[in-house]
């Protein structure tokens, strides 16, 4: 075949055009593919059911599939691990904790990853606050009640957790050195055992979340005394806050949120980022979330989520220190 000057010229003006797409592509055509999200916990629970939700809006709204990748251990932190180790691409992403970024380095010696330094805050999914429940033959039925018991008799109220240095625990612990009582701690494996011996009336009280508590306290097996929310909860109207029963800084939840690894392309994080935000005000995510007792944190992307993590890690390092749990 023979190749005139002018096919050539055609040929080449072709090969430039397919460069220029490619590079428009390489920096607008994120995402071009499926994307993980490392969830370092285990399925079923409410941080798997909240991140598969998330995944298949942001998916959406991002036009490819996003797929959960539960990585559980270690309270968290193995997975989170996973996820600081990740190419930094963009297309894995993480799903970051109170537990994970803010807890975690008060009680582990060695962490290995660096909570500030190992991911890009994307932006803050829910928060979710305790509920505190006792059982209905205890004597005290307002928490006010309660302090007042807890005064005249230190120790002798127990309360169960779902572990040393888990959010059940370190929401008792800052509850009663607000409150200036002093109750004796019952660990447990588990939130599900610690409930059923709360159930059965072998402790008398426990913070847990609504999403876990909302049943027993409808089929009066539990009764509600206190939420550690600033306002009211949707998912139980009638229970007061921290706030109104006098001990406004006793106030914490559990939150979650989206992070890239650290090093990830500019074009990744802005586009996540901007998806992200628009995925969390999704009507659909605020009617299941605040059903499970839950806030989305709609205020908190890139920068400010960013401020706000920083901002957590002394506040409960001190609550981890009152709390008496040891470094391990």
């Amino acid at each position: 075949m023979r190749i005139t000057r002018r096919v050539l010229s055609l040929g080449m003006t072709a090969l430039g055009t397919m460069g220029s797409t490619r590079g428009e592509a390489a920096q607008g055509g994120y995402p071009s593919r499926s994307l993980t999200w490392i969830v370092p916990f285990t399925p079923a629970g409410i941080t798997d059911v909240n991140s598969r939700l998330f995944a298949r809006k942001i998916g959406a709204q991002l036009g490819q599939t996003v797929i959960i990748d539960n990585r559980p251990g270690a309270g968290g932190t193995l997975g989170t691990e996973m996820g600081a180790r990740a190419a930094p691409d963009g297309y894995t992403m993480m799903y970051g904790t109170q537990g994970t970024l803010a807890t975690a380095p008060a009680l582990f010696r060695r962490l290995p990853y660096d909570p500030l330094r190992s991911f890009i805050p994307i932006q803050a999914m829910f928060e979710t606050p305790n509920v505190l429940v006792v059982h209905p033959s205890r004597p005290y039925r307002t928490a006010q009640e309660l302090i007042a018991y807890a005064k005249a008799n230190p120790g002798k109220v127990n309360f169960g957790s779902s572990g040393v240095g888990t959010g059940t625990h370190l929401a008792a612990v800052l509850f009663q050195t607000v409150a200036g009582i002093e109750m004796t701690h019952v660990p447990y494996p588990g939130s599900g055992p610690a409930l059923t011996d709360l159930i059965a009336g072998t402790l008398d009280i426990m913070f847990d979340y609504a999403v876990a508590t909302r049943d027993h306290i409808e089929g009066n097996r539990l009764r509600p005394l206190l939420v550690t929310a600033k306002n009211r909860i949707p998912a139980l109207p009638e229970v007061p806050t921290v706030t109104e029963i006098g001990v406004p800084d006793a106030a914490s939840a559990a939150w979650s949120g989206i992070l890239l690894p650290a090093g990830s392309p500019p074009e990744a994080v802005e586009k996540l980022a901007a998806e992200a935000a628009v995925t969390i005000r999704d009507p659909e995510i605020r009617h299941i979330a605040e059903s499970n007792g839950s806030r989305p944190m709609v205020e908190l992307n890139r920068d400010s989520f960013a401020r706000f993590i920083e901002a957590e890690i002394p506040r409960w390092a001190e609550i981890v220190r009152r709390s008496g749990a040891q470094p391990s």
